[in-house]
């Protein structure tokens, strides 16, 4: 591991030639081949998430991909939000409403840390809201769906910063993004204890909520 982490400190360090979004895409395939050794990830864990994600996004910022696989490793399984969401928030100077398509996702990935991981509410309430803004730049029904999710989840934590709708909302959005099985079962498990049920269905899960908040 220290080989290996001493390649990717060289990797922020080195110039680039040009072939920055490259890098970015050669960096990336190496996380997902790190990310998915499970054998090997329940003896030395995930602290190298973020260091990857520090040469992906640093060379390529508008790598859309890339965000959902930061929030969920470095957040989730390496338990380091506030290196995500920092990351996040560098990155994000580099995106724009339009640039690159559907960049709204960034501010829900960068709204379910801060909830789930920060407890820092104010902040998710104003991501996903942002969300919401950015998205309302778009007509297709993705876009819609995300502009009324991401308006509710901010709408709940407005009226309840502990909001349980809120966080199965946010779980919710994790199991949505094709999460792998091990993320899969954690979101669902995590939507139960909340009060919440996911119901499987030919159109997707169902989220059912608590009755009361």
């Amino acid at each position: 591991m220290n080989s290996e982490k001493m390649r990717l400190r060289l990797l922020k360090k080195m110039p680039t030639f040009g072939y920055k979004n490259l890098i970015a895409d050669w960096v990336y395939l190496d996380f997902l081949q790190y990310f998915g050794d499970d054998e090997i990830r329940e003896k030395t864990g995930y602290s190298l998430s973020p260091e990857y994600f520090e040469v992906i996004l640093g060379n390529d910022p508008r790598f859309l991909t890339a965000y959902i696989g930061l929030s969920t490793s470095t957040s989730m399984y390496a338990a380091m939000p506030k290196r995500s969401v920092a990351l996040m928030d560098k990155s994000l100077k580099s995106l724009s409403p339009w640039v690159p398509e559907r960049s709204y996702y960034v501010w829900r990935y960068k709204g379910i840390d801060e909830l789930l991981f920060l407890g820092n509410s104010q902040a998710a309430r104003q991501s996903f809201e942002t969300a919401a803004n950015w998205a309302n730049n778009y007509s297709d029904e993705q876009s819609k769906q995300v502009i009324t999710i991401s308006q509710k989840t901010a709408d709940f934590l407005s009226h309840n910063p502990d909001s349980k709708h809120a966080q199965i909302a946010s779980w919710a959005l994790v199991l949505s993004n094709h999460v792998d099985e091990k993320t899969r079962k954690i979101a669902i498990e995590k939507i139960e204890d909340l009060g919440g049920k996911v119901i499987s269905t030919p159109q997707g899960n169902q989220i059912k909520f608590p009755k009361k908040d």
